[in-house]
Formats: C-alpha cells, sequence, structure tokens
C-alpha cells in the first residue's frame, strides 16, 4: 500500500460554482486523523457538495485542497466513499467486494479471503454469493460499507448512509461505521439524523447557505451552539 496520507486534508477558502450559482463559497478547515466528523445543515447547505469536493469528484471553482502527504490524485486512493444509494455490480456480493480489491491491485489469491472477511465484519458472510441487487436495502448499504473497508481507507466518506432505511437497519448500519472507525479509518460523514449525528459524531461541520458556520466539538455544538445559525437549526426552525 501507498505510503502516501490523504490526513491532514485542507481547504483552503474553497468554493464551487455551477453555470454561475456558487453551491459553496469561502470553505476553510482541516480534517484531522482520529476524530469522527459529521456534517450538518438545511437542504441546500452544501453538506453533499462538500464532501464531494474533499474526496476529489468535483474539482474547486476558487480556493485549493490540500493533503498531507503528496498530491490529489494519489491522496484519492487511501479514501473511499460510500453514497445514499450505494452503486452495485450485477454480481454477488462477495464478487462487489473482490472487484473493488482487483481495482487496488491485490492479487486473485487474496481477493476471495480479504472479500469474505470484509463481508464478516460487517454481518453478511451468509449472504455472500447472493445477487447484490436482491438484498434489502439496509444490507446494500452494509456490502458497500463492507466493500469500502475492504480497501482500507484512511478516509471514509459518507452522503446520508442510512437514509430511508428503517430503525433497525439504520443501527446496523451505524454499528458497522463505528467498527470501520475503531479500526483506524477516519469517518467524515453527513446525516439530517440530529441524534444520530449525537451519537455517532466527535465533531461537527455545521454549513448553511453554502458558508461553513460553526466547527466544533460535537457535545459543545449540541450544548452550547456559538450561532444564531446553529441555535436555530437545533430548535428546527431553519428549513430542512
Amino acid at each position: 500500500m501507498s505510503t502516501l496520507s490523504s490526513l491532514p486534508l485542507r481547504l483552503e477558502d474553497v468554493g464551487f460554482a455551477v453555470a454561475g450559482t456558487t453551491l459553496v463559497s469561502g470553505l476553510g478547515f482541516t480534517l484531522e486523523p482520529g476524530p469522527r466528523t459529521v456534517i450538518l445543515g438545511p437542504n441546500g447547505a452544501g453538506k453533499s457538495v462538500t464532501l464531494r469536493l474533499c474526496h476529489g469528484l468535483l474539482t474547486p471553482t476558487g480556493g485549493r485542497i490540500t493533503v498531507g502527504g503528496g498530491g490529489l490524485a494519489a491522496a484519492r486512493r487511501r479514501q473511499a466513499m460510500v453514497f445514499q444509494r450505494p452503486v452495485l455490480l450485477r454480481r454477488s456480493a462477495l464478487a462487489n467486494v473482490a472487484y473493488a480489491l482487483a481495482l487496488r491491485g491485490h492479487s486473485r489469491r487474496e481477493r476471495a479471503g480479504r472479500a469474505l472477511a470484509a463481508l464478516a465484519r460487517v454481518g453478511l458472510e451468509g449472504l455472500a454469493r447472493r445477487p447484490a441487487r436482491v438484498l434489502s436495502a439496509g444490507e446494500q448499504q452494509r456490502l458497500a460499507l463492507a466493500r469500502a473497508w475492504a480497501t482500507e481507507p484512511e478516509i471514509l466518506f459518507l452522503d446520508e448512509p442510512t437514509a430511508n432505511l428503517d430503525p433497525g437497519a439504520a443501527r446496523q448500519v451505524e454499528a458497522a461505521i463505528d467498527a470501520i472507525h475503531r479500526s483506524g479509518t477516519k469517518i467524515v460523514m453527513t446525516t439530517h439524523d440530529l441524534a444520530q449525528a449525537r451519537r455517532i459524531a466527535d465533531e461537527i461541520l455545521f454549513l448553511n447557505r453554502g458558508r461553513l458556520v460553526e466547527h466544533a466539538a460535537a457535545a459543545a455544538f449540541f450544548d452550547r451552539p456559538a450561532t444564531t445559525e446553529a441555535a436555530s437549526f437545533l430548535k428546527g426552525d431553519l428549513p430542512w
């Protein structure tokens, strides 16, 4: 595995605009190893855009993004991202994970064992041979997490990973996220669920209207928000 590091990852006055519409502007923060970072904000605040900028899926139209140990392109190999609706191949659950390992250069001999181990870590070893696209929504999301985890990312970006899941399935996904965090992977996640954010977050990035309004420890943010925008959001006064 490459020794280049994705962390710390720094955004300096980053903006992104499309067809003359500014989606985010003036973003400045640093993602450090360790704490689980949860990005909060009302609809249209720029949460998903921010994740995609950090992961290199979008190129800033202003400012710059730097990483701790090399160029952005090389650092992306130390990152992974799981979307609200995971993109799965028309293959078995096992083959989906094995394919991700093949893309990272793992030999055919080691792929099956590593893929099975990844599925076991999220409780899907019994469904290894089942077609991925017939799994339940919660199982598909755990498969996407297993596929990402198998590549041993330094940072895992998660965009609303439990949206539209029932409470039981959401808790299983949360348990997988916690295990990935404990394995040493940096978690950066968006959610609309404030209770979930309280359970998961160590630090909060709060966005509103495309700008970073607060960057604070989770306990401080929830107990003593420093801005009127954050306080209104927590009270439910800002639109979702």
